[in-house]
């Protein structure tokens, strides 16, 4: 009666061990990545009051087994269900990882300032200094470093991933090194056709990401299919034309193969009532109130008897304001590309004129499709926009661009040309150039990869997330957190870790992984493990009841 009495101890205390992991299970039923447990029963000690026998010949008789007692029951184990995944949660945080694979045997790694720990709850953020962390407990998350030569992830030691440090908040910028013309030109619009042409803006960085605008002109020359194109000037930031005072010979350097020559003025009479009258028949200007002074044209300016007037030619010929400051701008650099001429008429009558010498480029295109057909005099569709010339490249920021004007076409729009000039190949994207970027975000692919996402378009490479994978994951020893430890029964970690693709699986963002504890499980567990409860303690009643009924014998 003794031995049922312990042994009925025994249940009682297993019992409750199993109720204390079910309670446990159940408390954790919305925990992220919590693995369930259970508990295996084992019988314990025997005792033995006879021992087996064999047969006997001499007798006839058979073998009797031995005749043992059980003394009860003890926790031989405690299992955790370490491969089976909890159901996926989105959460739409693009720091919140799920590990999808079929066996739930990757762990994320993470580091609690004095040993890794392994935990498949990728719930994660990023720290005040730049550190992916657990965002439970602040435990660093481990994976390995971008290789700074050659751009590529270094899969050796795992360390903690800095994501956000001085270094990768900016992208560097790149100087454009590619141009694209594109759209229709139309002979009949009125810019075309214009002493100052179509103006068509090209965009493009330095090596230090300063952006600049180049000021390309286009006119017709009165030939079918055929136009000149003309750099006019190059803006920096602050509007400022940083080609101000350059010679034709200069512009030439840069963009142009030929020299053309433009009249953009003629006239064969003076503005009504601004004091001086322009005299067709000889080609000369009078003073209305000097007739017999000597008036010359200087760079624009009007001289009397040599003698500045204050006014110019845009005071007494109405040429443009924008004609007449690339005409200062002219006799200020002490260039000769504008040339003022006594040109004799049919009638014998003159006309003064204003000619500018150009470096231009022909466009080409061809009379029966209007398809563009080469730049320059011979077949080719590109020209190089030469930014690398000792006066304007002084400080080696600028890179040589390869203009396209093959998308070109030369149609009847209406009078109305749509061509215009955007940086970058054909392709959108190659040799575009690009300012210095800023970090607007992170991203993390299904390989763990960790990219950072910068306002310059450019996308970069900054780290990637390890797994740790072990031959007996459910060996793994629970340390709280939803984190575990290395045993000797689970295999030790190699401070490598691997990719998580390489058994197939892979890490989903914006989802977590929850908790696999089955309720329903759970409570028929309980219900098994309460009657087994009653049960014992029935058994330990039952066994008093006995020894009171022994006790009572003698009276």
């Amino acid at each position: 009666m003794m031995r049922s009495m312990y042994s009925a101890v025994s249940g009682l205390k297993t019992h409750q061990t199993r109720m204390d992991v079910i309670g446990n299970n159940i408390a954790n039923v919305n925990t992220v990545a919590f693995k369930s447990s259970s508990v295996t029963f084992s019988d314990i000690l025997y005792q033995t009051t006879s021992n087996a026998s064999g047969a006997n010949a001499t007798t006839g008789t058979g073998g009797v087994n031995a005749k043992q007692i059980g003394l009860g029951t003890t926790a031989a184990a405690t299992k955790v269900s370490i491969t089976s995944a909890g159901a996926s949660e989105t959460t739409g945080n693009p720091f919140d990882i799920r590990l999808t694979d079929k066996n739930s045997t990757n762990f994320f790694i993470v580091n609690n300032g004095s040993e890794n720990v392994f935990t498949r709850s990728g719930s994660f953020y990023v720290d005040g200094s730049g550190n992916l962390c657990m965002s439970s407990t602040g435990y660093t998350v481990m994976g390995w470093q971008v290789d700074e030569t050659t751009g590529e992830i270094r899969k050796d030691t795992v360390s903690a991933l800095r994501i956000m440090q001085e270094k990768n908040l900016t992208s560097a910028p790149e100087a454009t090194t590619q141009a694209t013309i594109a759209g229709v030109l139309d002979e009949n619009d009125a810019d075309v056709k214009s002493d100052a042409g179509k103006v068509m803006n090209l965009n493009f960085y330095d090596n230090l990401g300063y952006q600049y605008t180049a000021k390309f002109a286009i006119k017709a020359t009165g030939t079918d299919g055929e136009y000149t194109v003309e750099l006019t000037s190059i803006l920096d930031s602050n509007n400022k034309n940083i080609t101000e005072g350059f010679t034709q010979a200069q512009m030439k350097e840069i963009f142009g193969d030929t020299d053309t020559k433009t009249t953009i003025a003629s006239y064969s009479s003076t503005l009504p009532g601004c004091g001086y009258t322009y005299d067709a028949a000889n080609g000369t200007l009078k003073d209305d109130n000097a007739p017999g002074a000597t008036i010359t044209i200087v760079g624009g300016k009007i001289l009397k008897d040599g003698i500045d007037t204050h006014k110019t030619i845009k005071d007494v010929f109405g040429v443009s304001e924008g004609n007449l400051k690339n005409i200062q701008d002219s006799a200020a650099a002490k260039n000769t590309d504008y040339e003022f001429k006594d040109v004799p008429n049919a009638d014998g009558t003159h006309s003064f004129q204003i000619i500018k010498t150009s470096a231009t480029s022909s466009l080409k295109f061809d009379t029966k499709d209007g398809k563009f057909k080469s730049i320059g005099n011979g077949t080719e569709k590109s020209v190089e926009l030469n930014l690398n010339t000792a006066n304007l490249n002084k400080n080696g920021n600028f890179q040589n661009i390869t203009v396209d004007f093959s998308q070109c076409l030369n149609y009847n729009n209406s009078g109305k040309s749509t061509i215009g000039a955007d940086a970058g190949a054909v392709d959108g994207t190659t040799g575009k150039g690009r300012k210095l970027g800023a970090m607007t975000g992170i991203s993390i692919d299904t390989n763990g990869r960790i990219y950072g996402t910068y306002d310059n378009g450019n996308t970069e490479l900054l780290g990637q997330i390890a797994v740790a994978q072990f031959s007996n994951a459910s060996g793994l020893e629970k340390v709280g957190e939803s984190c575990y430890r290395t045993t000797l029964n689970s295999g030790e970690f190699d401070g490598i870790g691997v990719e998580i693709s390489a058994d197939g699986s892979s890490m989903t963002t914006g989802e977590l992984e929850m908790s696999n504890v089955d309720l329903s499980s759970e409570f028929t567990s309980m219900i098994t493990t309460q009657r087994g409860f009653q049960a014992n303690s029935r058994v330990i009643t039952t066994s008093d009841t006995l020894l009171e009924e022994l006790v009572n014998l003698k009276r």
